[in-house]
């Protein structure tokens, strides 16, 4: 479940190793490119942080963010 913590969306997703954490990363990297929405984010082995606000707004939570957040938990 996405938590909305500073004014921004955060969640943590967890692989089995990091080889499944990278193809997560370029499947998301597709999507976000598609929208113009590029989320920040890091990458340790097999899990990825990812956090999403718009930048534009003033870095505060949108509705491309949770358009966003959608579209990344249905590649998982």
């Amino acid at each position: 479940m996405w938590k909305e913590d500073n004014n921004k969306l955060k969640k943590t997703f967890t692989f089995v190793d990091f080889t499944a954490a990278f193809g997560f990363m370029t499947k998301v990297a597709l999507v976000a490119e598609k929208m113009d929405h590029h989320p920040t984010w890091t990458n340790t082995w097999n899990t990825v942080n990812i956090e999403l606000s718009t930048h534009d707004a003033g870095n505060i939570v949108t509705d491309l963010d949770r358009k966003l957040a959608e579209a990344i938990d249905k590649l998982v």
